[in-house]
């Protein structure tokens, strides 16, 4: 496609993908390609599963679209199902992670005005990344990606992530909520220390703030938990969903525990396309293949796996993440390079950083995938790190 139709939004790798197969890309040379990024962690059940394909496919021959205005028996199910996985939550859906995010930001501002709290600020981490829209933008903690946007919504700090003491000392009685991400995708695959999130939990408890989890990234068995936040066994108030949810379809879901989300009422926020019948049909579809094929699990054991191959590729390397989300930093500035030489020796990755690369891939993929792509990543790496 020419580009002159397309706004210039993104740098595109010269690659045209045309089909894919669990942890397999095929470009339109019929080139094949393992996948260590799954389309930034959406593509966790691989591509086109076929369980999530013949749902699609059911769903979209019955009914594709009717609006919130209607009830559909796909939402309503995904809705249940979800409230099991989260012990109780309620569900708002939408389509993308931005918009979960938006919508919890709303929900913790009504719901501190209902419970006679004065409190409209919002506490973010430094280096975060929550979207692109103003509010989603105004949380992120990266003024690289604020500055051309200027001014932002009032009402947010930004403190360092990981640090429990200047967390502290940002807490007060106009808190509405603590908006974190459990790991830092974006900013680098940053794992904070144990016992923030509950450090976290405990002080927004104490003026009555809610505590907002930023799980796009991280949910859904990304991390060898269905949630990133049970590694600490830290309950959030307010939970943000998208990425892997629908396998691959836009989707996204603000979950919050009841007492909060009836602080929501008819015409609060809304959303046409948001938990649509088929997004929600492919929703159900993934988290089925997650569960019923161990999928958490595997993440958990897998990323182990991959995080030691890593290290001991490059001692010197620093290796960091859980379950299948890992990052490398090097100490120079190769990372773009080995991506770009990757993708042609058929790997597909990325880098957060001129020298940080970050893993993704998905949770299906094979132990030989994986031999096969860490072999092709040595090989490239290798030649990058011997000329700098």
């Amino acid at each position: 496609m020419n580009d002159s139709y397309l706004m210039p939004t993104y740098k595109r790798s010269p690659v045209k993908f045309e089909t894919g197969r669990g942890a397999l890309l095929f470009d339109s040379d019929g080139k094949e390609y393992i996948d260590f990024l799954a389309g930034l962690a959406v593509a966790s059940v691989g591509h086109a599963h076929p369980r999530v394909t013949a749902a699609i496919e059911a769903q979209a021959g019955k009914l594709v679209h009717v609006s919130n205005l209607f009830e559909t028996g796909p939402q309503e199910e995904l809705a249940a199902r979800l409230s099991e996985l989260t012990v109780g939550m309620q569900s708002f859906f939408c389509n993308s992670g931005a918009e979960s995010v938006e919508a919890a930001l709303k929900l913790a501002r009504k719901h501190a005005g209902l419970n006679g709290r004065d409190a409209t600020r919002f506490i973010c981490a430094t280096e975060s990344f929550h979207g692109r829209t103003f509010g989603a933008l105004s949380a992120t903690g990266q003024p690289s990606k604020q500055v051309p946007f200027a001014p932002l919504v009032d009402g947010f700090t930004h403190v360092p992530f990981g640090d429990i003491a200047a967390l502290a000392q940002a807490m007060d009685d106009d808190v509405a909520a603590v908006l974190l991400e459990p790991i830092q995708g974006e900013a680098g695959v940053i794992v904070p220390p144990h016992g923030y999130l509950a450090a976290a939990r405990a002080l927004c408890d104490g003026v009555g703030a809610l505590l907002i989890l930023d799980e796009v990234q991280t949910g859904l068995g990304r991390t060898g938990a269905w949630f990133a936040h049970q590694h600490e066994a830290v309950a959030p108030d307010v939970m943000c969903l998208a990425k892997a949810l629908a396998g691959g379809l836009p989707m996204g879901a603000c979950l919050a525990r009841p007492e909060v989300a009836s602080s929501f009422v008819t015409g609060d926020h809304a959303s046409t396309f948001g938990g649509g019948p088929v997004q929600s049909a492919a929703a159900l579809a993934t988290l089925d293949v997650i569960e019923s094929d161990g999928l958490v699990y595997r993440a958990l054991v897998t990323g182990r796996r991959l995080m030691s191959d890593l290290a001991n590729l490059w001692p010197g390397a620093e290796v960091r993440g859980r379950g299948l989300l890992i990052a490398v930093e090097f100490s120079s500035e190769v990372a773009t390079e080995i991506v770009e030489r990757a993708l042609g020796a058929g790997l597909v990755l990325n880098a957060t950083s001129p020298n940080t690369l970050r893993f993704a891939p998905p949770l299906v993929i094979t132990n030989e995938q994986l031999d096969r792509g860490l072999a092709l990543l040595e090989e490239v790496a290798d030649a990058v790190l011997t000329t700098t």
